[in-house]
C-alpha cells in the first residue's frame, strides 16, 4: 500500500526537530569497520561480498583511532521476516574497547536469517538490551531500511566512479570529454546532464562532476541484490525513496528513504532517546567506510549509527552483454577493451573478481586476466597481470558451463578470428559471461566500398572495407607532401553486409583536390597498409543538359562546370565551345548533330578523372536558314567623292543590304531574322509583319536592310544573322562581312602637281586611321584620334590618280578614292551605271534607282553554288554559305 498520510505527517514533524536529515548530503566521514567474510575454505573482503550465505562466518573488527576517547558498542543483528521477531542470540554485542575484541569478532549467519544489519552506538548503561528490544519488537523497520542503505551504498558507488573517472579527462578535449562521459554512462547505467556539453570546453567536467550529478537510470541487477525478501508492514515502506525524491532530499535523495523508514523508530523509543543516523557504506577491501549525513552526538539523544550488510540470499549474477551484438575485439591490441554493459556494479564495485577472458581454440584454452574499467566502457585484457585463481569453497565447484563444449566458434590460433568466454566470480560464485568473437590477426584486401567520393575542402565518409576492420589502430590521409590528417573511424552500422566494414570521417576543409592514400596502422603490425584515392573538387554538381533534335549544340548547366572536359550523348563528343562559358553555364559543339531521347542520360568527364551523369532535355530542332546570296548597294552621296573598299567582305553602313535566304521545310510566317554585330551591340530584326522581308516562294525570302537607319551611325564591326523561331529558339549564326563607316570626301585639293601633299576636305574624316600615297603606305599621314575637323592634309598620290585610306572599322583592308580633275570640284556624281562586279548582286526586289544597274555586273558571287540554285533543297545546317 502507499506511504501514508500519517507518515508522511510523521515524517515533516520529526525530521527537523530529530533528524536534521532535510536536504542534507552524506558527505560526513563517520567510523571504519573492518568486515571479511568466510564461506568454505575461501575468505572474501567485504568489498567482494554481494551477498551472504547461511553458515557464513563474518568477521568484525571496528577502526578506530587509537586516540578513540568515546566507548562505542558494535550489534550484528540478524532478522528473518517483517513478522517473525528474532531470538536473542541473534543479535552479538562487540565491545571495541575490550582488549578481547582488539582481533576481531566473528559471527556466524544463522539459518533462516534473511537480513543483517550492524548497529554503532554510545556505551550507555542498558544500551544493548535497548537496541535489541526495538529490532525484535518492529523488525520490518529494519528490514525495509538495509535494504534502501544497501541499495544507496550500489547507487552511491556508481556516481562516485562517474564523478571521479571524469575528473581525469583533459578540460579543453572536447571529443575526450564526450567519449568519456559517454562509455561512462553506458556501463554504469546513468545518464549524464546533456546541458553541461551546451557551455564552453572548459566548463564541460566542472559542471558534470560538481554543478549536477548524473541521473541513476534503473538498475534491476543492483536493486535485486539489496532487497531481501520481506513481507508485511514494512511494505508500507517501499515507496519511501520515491517520496523523499518528489520532496527533494538533495543530490542523494534516493538514499533518504532509510532515514524516512528510521522516524518510525524514534517515536518508539523514547526511553532510549537516541538518535538513528543512517550511515551509507563504501567498500575497500576489507573496509567499510562510512558517510554520515548528520553528525553524531554523544549527548541526549545520543546517536546510534544503522549500517547495511549484504543481502543474505542466493547470489544474483551480472547480466553481462555485449554493447554491440556484433563487436569483434582485436586480440593483438595491448589493452583490448571488451564493451560491455548491463550489470553497473560490475564497474562500480569489487564483487566481480578473478575475471578471464577464455579463448576457445582447439588447441588448449588460453585465460586471460580482465580488468573492469568503467571509464574505457567494458572489461580490458591485461595480458601482462599475473592471476591467482580463487579456490573454490566447495571442491567439486566449477564455472557454469565448464563440463560443455566451448561457446561459440572454434579455431585456431592462425585463424582471423575465434571465439572467447568471460568467466569469473560474483563473490563466492563462479560464473559465466557473455561470448564475444575476437580477431587475432591483422585484417588484409582494403578497399573502398561506398560510392561517396572524397571531396576538398568538405567533410566526407566513406566506407572502408577489409577480411577483418577489428585491429585497426590508426588511420590517417597523406599526399606525402602536406601534414598527415588524423580519419576518425567506426564500424558501420546496419545490415550484415556491412560487416567488417568501417566508416571513415575524412576532413578535407583545406585539403586540396589531388591523389592521396589511407595509411591503415593495425595493432601488432610495423608496416602500415596503403589505400590510394582521389579528393575531387566539392563545389560541381550537374543540373541538366538541353539540346534541340537534330543540332550539334549543347548546353550544360550546374554549379562549377569550369572543370568539364567533355560531354558524351551517344556515340558523339561533345566539348566546351570557346566563348560563352562560365561556372554555371557550358555551351558544348560537336562534329555532327544528334537526336537523344528526351531523359536520357549523358556522361560529363571532369578534368580530375571522374565522370557525371547529365539528365538530356530534348526539345524541337531549331530554325535553319541558308544564305542564297547577299548584295551591298552604297547610297549615293550627292557633291562627295565615291570611297571604293577594298576588302570583299566590306559593307558600307551607308547603303542597302539585300539577302536571300532558304529554308528547308516551309518558311514558317511568324519567324524572324535577326541581324547584328558580332559582339551583339547593335541588332535589328527583320519579319514579314515589318515588311522588310518578302516570301519569293513557300521556301525562299528577300529580306532588305538600311543598316545606317537599323543601327545608327555609331555601329561598326563584323555582321551577321540567324533565324528566331516564334517562341525565341534560335538558329545558328551565319557571318555576312563588316560593317564600315566612310568618310564623306567632298573635294581633294592639289595646287600643282609637284606639291608633296593635297588637302582632303569633306566631314568625318575622323573615320580614317590614314591616308596612303600609294596601296603600300610607304608614304602615309596618321589621322590623330580625337581629329574632328573638315579638312586635312594627305599625302600626294603616287600615280597621280587615287589617294589610299585605311579606315578604322577595317584597317587591314585598302579603301581608295579617284582624285576628280585636276583643280575642278568635283561635280554632283551621277547615279553608277556599271558598277564593278564585286560591289553588285542580285536584287528581285531593287529600288528603282538599283534597276538601272546592270544586274549580271552588279552581283556579288557567293564562294558557294547556291546562287545558281542547284541546290535548294538542303537545309542551312547542311550548307554554309560565305560571304562575299
Amino acid at each position: 500500500m502507499k506511504f501514508s498520510k500519517v507518515a508522511a505527517c510523521l515524517v515533516a514533524a520529526f525530521s527537523t526537530a530529530v533528524l536534521h536529515a532535510d536536504n542534507a548530503r552524506f558527505d560526513l566521514v563517520g567510523p571504519k569497520i573492518d568486515v571479511r567474510v568466510t564461506r568454505g575454505s575461501v575468505t572474501l573482503p567485504i568489498a567482494e561480498v554481494p551477498n551472504l550465505q547461511a553458515g557464513d562466518k563474518i568477521w568484525v573488527k571496528a577502526d578506530l583511532p587509537s586516540t578513540q576517547a568515546n566507548h562505542l558498542l558494535l550489534i550484528v543483528a540478524f532478522l528473518r521476516g517483517t513478522t517473525n521477531e528474532p531470538p536473542d542470540n541473534w543479535f552479538t554485542k562487540i565491545e571495541t574497547w575490550d582488549k578481547k575484541t582488539a582481533e576481531g569478532t566473528t559471527v556466524t549467519v544463522p539459518g533462516e536469517a534473511e537480513q543483517a544489519v550492524i548497529f554503532i552506538a554510545p556505551e550507555t548503561g542498558g544500551d544493548f538490551g535497548t537496541l535489541r528490544s526495538a529490532v525484535k519488537g518492529k523488525p520490518g523497520l529494519f528490514i525495509r531500511a538495509d535494504a534502501d542503505l544497501n541499495e544507496a551504498s550500489f547507487e552511491q558507488q556508481r556516481i562516485e566512479r562517474y564523478l571521479t573517472a571524469m575528473k581525469t579527462v583533459p578540460t579543453n578535449d572536447q571529443k575526450a570529454i564526450q567519449d568519456r562521459s559517454a562509455k561512462l554512462a553506458a556501463t554504469l547505467a546513468l545518464k549524464p546532464n546533456a546541458d553541461c556539453f551546451k557551455q564552453p570546453i572548459e566548463q564541460q567536467v566542472n559542471c558534470l562532476t560538481q554543478s549536477s550529478a548524473p541521473v541513476l537510470l534503473d538498475d534491476g541487477h543492483g536493486q535485486g541484490i539489496a532487497e531481501a525478501l520481506s513481507t508485511g508492514p514494512s511494505s508500507d515502506f517501499i515507496n519511501a525513496a520515491s517520496y523523499t525524491q518528489t520532496a527533494g532530499a538533495g543530490l542523494y535523495s534516493a538514499y533518504v528513504g532509510a532515514v524516512v523508514d528510521l522516524v518510525h523508530l524514534v517515536s518508539l523509543m523514547r526511553t532510549a532517546q537516541y538518535q538513528y543516523i543512517p550511515g551509507i557504506s563504501f567498500p575497500q577491501g576489507s573496509t567499510l567506510n562510512l558517510k554520515l549525513n548528520a553528525p553524531p552526538s554523544f549527548h541526549k539523544p545520543e546517536s546510534v549509527i544503522v549500517v547495511g550488510l549484504p543481502a543474505i540470499q542466493k547470489a544474483k549474477l551480472p547480466p553481462l552483454h555485449a554493447h554491440d551484438p556484433n563487436q569483434v575485439a582485436c586480440l593483438l591490441q595491448p589493452k583490448m577493451a571488451l564493451m560491455l554493459e548491463g550489470a553497473p556494479l560490475v564497474f562500480s564495485t569489487s564483487f566481480a573478481h578473478d575475471l578471464v577472458l577464455r579463448l576457445n581454440r582447439t588447441e588448449a584454452p588460453t585465460d586471460l586476466p580482465l580488468t573492469p574499467e568503467a571509464f574505457e566502457g567494458g572489461l580490458i585484457v591485461a595480458k601482462d597481470q599475473q592471476r591467482t585463481p580463487l579456490g573454490d569453497a566447495k571442491p567439486d565447484a566449477k564455472p557454469q558451463g565448464a563440463d560443455a563444449k566451448p561457446a561459440g566458434k572454434t579455431g585456431s590460433s592462425g585463424d582471423l578470428t575465434i571465439t572467447g568466454t568471460v568467466h569469473g566470480y560474483w563473490g563466492f560464485d563462479p560464473f559465466d559471461g557473455p561470448t564475444l568473437t575476437m580477431q587475432q590477426v591483422a585484417g588484409k584486401g582494403w578497399k573502398i566500398v561506398s560510392d561517396t567520393q572524397l571531396l576538398a575542402g568538405q567533410d566526407s565518409h566513406i566506407a572502408l572495407k577489409a577480411d577483418g576492420t577489428a585491429c585497426v589502430q590508426s588511420i590517417a590521409l597523406t599526399n606525402n607532401k602536406d601534414k598527415d590528417v588524423d580519419v576518425a573511424f567506426k564500424p558501420a552500422s546496419g545490415d550484415k553486409d556491412n560487416k567488417d566494414t568501417l566508416d571513415l570521417a575524412v576532413s578535407l576543409k583545406k585539403g586540396q583536390p589531388g591523389g592521396y592514400s589511407l595509411a591503415i596502422q593495425q595493432y601488432g603490425e610495423s608496416a602500415k597498409s596503403d589505400v590510394p584515392l582521389t579528393a575531387y573538387t566539392g563545389d560541381i554538381h550537374v543540373d541538366g543538359l538541353k539540346i534541340h533534335k537534330g543540332d550539334h549544340a549543347a548546353v550544360l548547366r550546374g554549379q562549377g562546370l569550369k572543370d568539364v572536359v567533355s560531354v558524351q550523348i551517344g556515340e558523339q563528343t561533345f566539348t566546351p565551345a570557346n566563348d560563352g562559358n562560365d561556372g554555371t553555364t557550358v555551351h558544348l559543339d560537336a562534329k555532327s548533330g544528334v537526336s537523344p531521347d528526351d531523359g536520357s542520360d549523358a556522361l560529363v568527364k571532369l578534368k580530375d578523372g571522374r565522370t557525371m551523369t547529365a539528365k538530356i532535355s530534348t526539345e524541337a530542332a531549331r530554325p535553319g536558314l541558308q544564305l542564297l546570296s547577299f548584295n551591298d548597294t552604297p547610297a549615293k552621296q550627292e557633291g562627295s567623292l565615291p570611297v571604293t573598299l577594298g576588302a570583299k567582305n566590306d559593307i558600307p553602313l551607308n547603303g542597302k543590304l539585300t539577302l536571300v535566304v532558304q529554308t528547308k521545310d516551309a518558311f514558317p510566317r511568324t519567324q524572324t531574322i535577326e541581324v547584328a554585330t558580332a559582339d551583339g551591340s547593335v541588332h535589328t530584326s527583320l519579319s514579314l509583319a515589318t515588311n522588310d522581308l518578302m516570301l519569293q516562294d513557300e521556301h525562299t525570302a528577300i529580306a532588305t536592310l538600311d543598316p545606317l537607319k537599323a543601327f545608327g551611325q555609331s555601329a561598326f564591326g563584323k555582321l551577321q544573322m540567324r533565324p528566331v523561331a516564334a517562341d525565341g529558339t534560335t538558329g545558328d549564326w551565319t557571318p555576312l562581312g563588316m560593317l564600315v563607316r566612310t568618310p564623306q570626301i567632298t573635294a581633294i585639293q592639289c595646287a600643282t602637281a609637284g606639291d608633296s601633299s593635297c588637302t582632303a576636305e569633306g566631314s568625318n574624316l575622323f573615320l580614317v586611321q590614314a591616308f596612303g600615297a600609294a596601296k603600300d603606305f610607304a608614304n602615309q599621314t596618321k589621322v590623330p584620334t580625337g581629329f574632328a575637323e573638315t579638312s586635312f592634309k594627305v599625302p600626294m598620290p603616287a600615280d597621280g590618280t587615287t589617294v589610299y585610306l585605311k579606315l578604322r572599322d577595317d584597317p587591314e583592308s585598302v579603301a581608295s578614292v579617284l582624285l576628280p580633275t585636276p583643280m575642278e570640284k568635283p561635280a554632283p556624281a551621277p547615279a553608277p551605271t556599271s558598277p564593278p562586279p564585286a560591289a553588285a548582286a542580285a536584287d528581285p526586289v531593287a529600288s528603282p534607282e538599283s534597276q538601272a544597274v546592270d544586274p549580271a555586273a552588279a552581283q556579288k558571287p557567293l564562294d558557294t553554288p547556291a546562287k545558281s540554285g542547284t541546290e535548294p533543297e538542303k537545309p542551312a545546317a547542311e550548307t554554309q554559305a560565305q560571304p562575299k
